[in-house]
Formats: structure tokens, sequence, C-alpha cells
């Protein structure tokens, strides 16, 4: 059955480390352009407001960076989403940084508090880090400790002053529903940086990584029949794919956090398309093409719209 698409367009890099991902959503646009694709114009387009500013001042919060900032992102896309989702569309979101990923959970669950979500998590990182574990503060690296509701503090390595605290427990309970998802309700595919207070939790928590390399050796479609069994108790899912998740030598280096021994850019639209046809998956998000780390001239940007182009023809036939 075809579905109606909405696109949301979310410029916001706050959380990010390196600045220039609040690009990358109109560096897709213009590799439309350049293929003289109409996708855009014949599909809604939602731009949502965005708080980069805030990277002109310096943040007081140490061990979150701009977290109020996250927060108020966070709340428009609970509301753009459920929005979307409740009018019968289905959002197709393409964001700056990632760190936004934990506020369009938040509105898949608002448009569907008694259903049971499943997320694949297509990414070189794990993101799971909070702000008592992360070394950076950039909260790129926390949206699914958001998602999960949890802290970490088992491997907690800062003291995290009250204020952060009230807001992180405030972005955990963005949509008024806490815990939004599962840890056996994830699914990572690709992950291969983390750090060791991420690999205890994942491990705590028993979160499932299906390594490149596995992908290599059985196949695309035994993953996608893998993933099927793994969240066959899911009711929807959401699909949230990480340009990252690729290998730089084999798209580009137009990606904040690069990281070598990625998926085949043929592998990543066999597991795209897999999803795209599966009828529980109710939103993808794409995310972290930085043109201004572009080596080879928006290659990043051209190889994620053709992924992009791909998907929402087969949602539409």
């Amino acid at each position: 059955m075809s579905k109606s698409i909405t696109f949301l367009i979310n410029k916001s890099e706050i959380t990010a480390g390196t600045r220039g991902a609040s690009l990358g959503p109109d560096a897709i646009l213009t590799a439309a352009r350049k293929k003289g694709s109409c996708l855009f114009g014949e599909n809604k387009v939602h731009r949502l407001p965005n708080y980069n500013h805030l990277l002109d001042a310096c943040t007081e919060y140490t061990y979150a960076k701009r977290i109020d900032g996250v927060l108020q992102i966070y709340n428009e896309l609970n509301s753009s989403v459920s929005e979307t989702l409740n009018q019968g569309a289905f959002p197709l979101i393409m964001a700056g940084d990632h760190g936004s990923a934990g506020g369009t959970i938040a509105g898949i669950r608002t448009a569907f508090p008694s259903k049971r979500l499943g997320v694949v998590w297509i990414d070189a990182h794990a993101d799971i880090h909070t702000p008592y574990t992360t070394p950076s503060g950039n909260i790129h690296g926390m949206p699914l400790a958001t998602a999960l509701g949890i802290d970490n503090t088992e491997c907690q390595s800062n003291e995290v002053d009250q204020k952060t605290i009230e807001q992180w427990h405030e972005l955990k309970n963005v949509g008024q529903i806490a815990p939004k998802i599962k840890p056996e309700d994830i699914v990572y595919i690709g992950v291969r940086s983390v750090e060791e207070q991420e690999v205890a939790v994942i491990d705590r928590l028993g979160i499932k990584n299906i390594p490149v390399a596995e992908v290599r050796e059985k196949g695309v479609g035994q993953i996608l029949s893998e993933i099927d069994q793994k969240l066959a108790a899911c009711d929807i899912l959401y699909v949230s794919f990480d340009v990252d998740s690729m290998d730089p030598q084999l798209t580009s280096h137009g990606t904040g956090t690069p990281v070598p021994d990625g998926l085949q850019p043929e592998e990543a639209r066999g597991l795209l398309m897999g999803f795209a046809q599966n009828p529980k998956t109710v939103c993808l998000e794409v995310v972290e093409v930085n043109p201004c780390l572009d080596e080879k001239i928006n290659t990043m940007a051209e190889v994620t719209f053709g992924l992009i182009e791909e998907f929402a023809q087969i949602l539409k036939n």
C-alpha cells in the first residue's frame, strides 16, 4: 500500500563535536537538484526550527553541552513526528547531528503510546553515553540513553551538577513516556567505535550488535531475516541511519566522525530497502552528512540522496 511521505528537515548541529552537519540536509537537496530529481517537490517538506545560535555562546553544561537547546529540539520533534504519523504520513527525517534522535523516538511513542517500538540503529557509534559517562559532553553520543531512560551511574566517571541532572531528567521524559524502548528491542548494525562505559552498559543490557563482518559473511537478506525474528514482538520499527556507518573510503569523509571498515554503500542500500519493504517500519531518520568535511565535493550527500530516493520509491509503490 502506497504511503505518503513528509520530509522533516532538522538542521540542528548543537549536539555534535564538529561543525557543518547543519548543512547536510541542504547538501542532500542539492544532490537531488543536480540529479534532476523532483522528490522534494512532489512530497511535503517541513523545516523544523533549530537552535544553532547556541553554538555562538559558551555552554554552562560541561557534561551535556547545550542541553537546554536540545530539550527544545526534542519537544519540536516530539510534536512534528507525532503529528505526521497521526496524519497517516511517513516521517522521513533528514537531520544534522544524531543527538536529536531521542526526540524522534519520543514523537513515535507519542503517536503510538500502546505499541511496542523496535529500533534499528545503523551507525559506527553506540550513542548510549550519559552525562555521567561521556568523555566529551557532546549529546550526539547520548540519544539512545535518553530513549532507554538510563543514567549508567554504574560506570560513572563525571561529577554532574544538579542543573544538568534536572535537564537530563526532562530530556528522558519528553512525551511523558519513559522509558520509551526496551533494551531487547534495539538492534545495532555496524557499531565499531565505542568507549568502555558503553561496552559495559551494552553488555549489561544485552543489546544486540551485528558487526560489519557479520553482514558481509551472512549477506543482507539473512541479516534482515534475523532482525525480523529478533524484533518479532515489536509492533512498529524506527530505523536510524548515520552515514558514518558506511566505509569512508567507499563514500567520503563527509561526516563528523568517520570510522574505517564500515558498510559498503550497497550493503547499506540493501538494509534500508529491506526496511522500506517492512510494513512495521514507520519512520526513517538519516543523519550526519557534513559537506564541510567532504573531500570529494558533496559525494556523501549524493550517495545518501540515492538511498533516500530509492527508499521513498519503495514506500510510494
